[in-house]
């Protein structure tokens, strides 16, 4: 007998990468502020999530996220000082087994440039597929690097942000939660 799958009350159906790379003269965090503005997610409230996919989640273009908004993201984060050069970035990849099909999402970051980011994000996603015994299909990548210039402070940053679900996919899906308590309770 099959198990039964539960979904969570958000269960993501899009994806966007974006990045983002700044400097300030005045402290670290708010270089990691001018990168998230850089990166257009500055006015929502980010939530760093684990590196899973949802098996029919799909990439698309960035879109306007209300400001306040509770979002979810997988961010690769590297601050600097004058002269360093600092990395980020983001791989994805949709993996397979027998049994079930998802992705997995990597985040690298560190003194480095965008190479050896990329080396790194493609090592992380082979040993993920390993450890479960799945089979990667193609790997997609984006990564930043920068050397911070003298004076400042630095920070690069890839986010791979899911799309909030819209007014009318939560109100479907609470509905459709209700109206199967209702039956299952006769309420």
């Amino acid at each position: 007998m099959q198990p039964q799958i539960i979904h969570g009350i958000f269960l993501p159906k899009k994806f966007f990468i974006t990045t983002g790379v700044a400097t300030s003269s005045v402290s670290p965090l708010n270089a990691f502020d001018a990168a998230l503005v850089k990166a257009g997610i500055a006015q929502c409230n980010l939530v760093n999530v684990s590196s899973i996919l949802p098996p029919d989640a799909e990439l698309v273009e960035s879109v306007p996220i209300t400001p306040g908004t509770i979002t979810f993201t997988v961010m690769a984060r590297m601050d600097g000082a004058p002269g360093e050069t600092i990395g980020a970035g983001i791989g994805w990849a949709w993996a397979k087994s027998e049994e079930e099909k998802y992705g997995f999402v990597a985040e690298a970051h560190g003194y480095k440039d965008k190479e050896a980011i990329n080396r790194e994000l493609k090592w992380k996603l082979h040993e993920m597929a390993e450890i479960r015994k799945m089979k990667l299909e193609k790997i997609e990548m984006h990564s930043e690097s920068m050397e911070v210039p003298k004076g400042k402070y630095g920070c690069v940053i890839v986010a791979l942000v899911y799309v909030p679900w819209t007014e009318i996919e939560a109100r479907r899906i609470v509905e459709a939660k209700l109206s199967l308590l209702q039956k299952t309770f006769s309420i």
